[in-house]
């Protein structure tokens, strides 16, 4: 019984390092040499204005990229994150700007209908699809760009994120949830030579979009950039993660909107992996701990405060050094101070996506299947599809 606790434990702490290596490798890697970049078509769906969004569009109105298009999108016209847009434009006339209005609704995933919605209006082959939420660095369109066409291989290109921002403490716990669970879980399978894409970032060219069947092909899933991902893969196509970190503003969050977030990506991640599911529990230390009592006595806190330093601190280390100066996050001390609350908040979440099938998305309530693929709880459905541009 001992050794096959000791067996867990190192399971655990082998899963932290080699996760947290891997985000260290991603980062520490030089950048491709951009020499001659394409034009890219940079697609911002918008849905409402958080204090944050002038500051996060501000940031992709001030790239380095030599030609690039703004392209934004809303559904409904009185959106207040339009004002927004047209605040920005007035500031930088310079900038190649589109913004639609559209009322597209052929699909039940709302970003990939409102990115379908927008894709019309792109003026290039590259494609960038940015969530509203992510502020980046003004090298970013340029480095994302390059690492593209620096290998013929690379069908997708997404990136790492740090979270920034929100004083609760629920922000606080998705800061940390960020750097290590999630970026380490992004980082590892890409180095394995697997996808694992980012929605939040992804560079890919319309060519390799329509070989993999379009937007189409997703718009009735809900982890639309994972299911991109394999169906790249499946292509021949590989996924690169450019070392360039981008922040991702994370607001105000309570508590039970921390855990109720978390719970669907975890139902998400059950329904695309559910071996890997069923094995999260050991990134866990503090759902750990009592095996650990039982196999290491009093060394059970030294291996539980490594664990959470190797996982958390280390990655945070990592994604500030290669992220903006001024878009930095959680310092090393603060994050090892609110590992332990991350585990327990993560616990839950866990436990929620164990039997859960539905989700709630903007007043609609789907049945979540395999592959995430989402169907209609009743089969009351719109179907028009009537665009126009402002």
């Amino acid at each position: 019984m001992n050794s096959a606790m000791v067996a867990l434990l190192a399971l655990s702490s082998t899963w932290s390092l080699v996760t947290s290596l891997s985000v260290s490798a991603v980062t520490l890697r030089k950048p491709a040499r951009a020499g001659d970049v394409p034009s890219v078509s940079v697609l911002k769906p918008l849905c409402g204005a958080d204090p944050s969004l002038f500051e996060n569009l501000r940031s992709f109105f001030e790239q380095d990229h030599p030609s690039f298009q703004l392209v934004f999108g809303a559904q409904n016209p009185k959106d207040p994150a339009l004002e927004v847009v047209n605040a920005l434009r007035q500031l930088y006339p310079q900038v190649d700007v589109a913004v639609v209005v559209h009322d597209f609704a052929e699909g039940l995933n709302p970003k990939v209908r409102n990115l379908r919605g927008m894709l019309g209006h792109a003026k290039h082959e590259l494609l960038l699809i940015s969530d509203s939420n992510v502020k980046a660095g003004s090298r970013y369109l340029l480095e994302a760009c390059a690492e593209k066409v620096a290998d013929p291989r690379v069908g997708l290109v997404t990136n790492l994120f740090v979270g920034v921002g929100g004083n609760t403490l629920g922000a606080a716990i998705e800061r940390v949830q960020l750097a290590g669970f999630v970026a380490g879980g992004a980082a590892t399978p890409s180095l394995l030579g697997h996808a694992a894409v980012i929605g939040k970032s992804m560079l890919i060219h319309r060519r390799e979009l329509e070989a993999i069947g379009g937007l189409e092909a997703v718009k009735d899933v809900l982890a639309e950039d994972y299911v991109i991902g394999q169906r790249l893969e499946a292509a021949g196509f590989r996924v690169a993660i450019a070392p360039t970190v981008l922040s991702n503003v994370v607001g105000e969050l309570s508590l039970r909107a921390l855990v109720e977030r978390h719970a669907r990506w975890a139902m998400m991640r059950r329904r695309l992996c559910p071996a890997a599911f069923y094995l999260e529990p050991l990134t866990n230390p503090l759902l750990l701990l009592p095996l650990a009592f039982a196999a290491l006595g009093n060394l059970a806190f030294v291996w539980l405060l490594t664990t959470w330093f190797i996982r958390d601190v280390l990655s945070t280390i990592a994604l500030n050094k290669r992220s903006a100066p001024q878009a930095q996050g959680d310092s090393s001390v603060w994050a090892l101070i609110v590992s332990p609350l991350r585990d327990l908040a993560m616990m839950v979440a866990w436990s929620s996506a164990l039997f859960a099938r539905h989700v709630s998305w903007r007043g609609t309530r789907l049945r979540v299947g395999r592959s995430t693929t989402l169907s209609p709880v009743n089969s009351h459905r719109r179907a028009t599809h009537a665009r126009v541009q402002v």
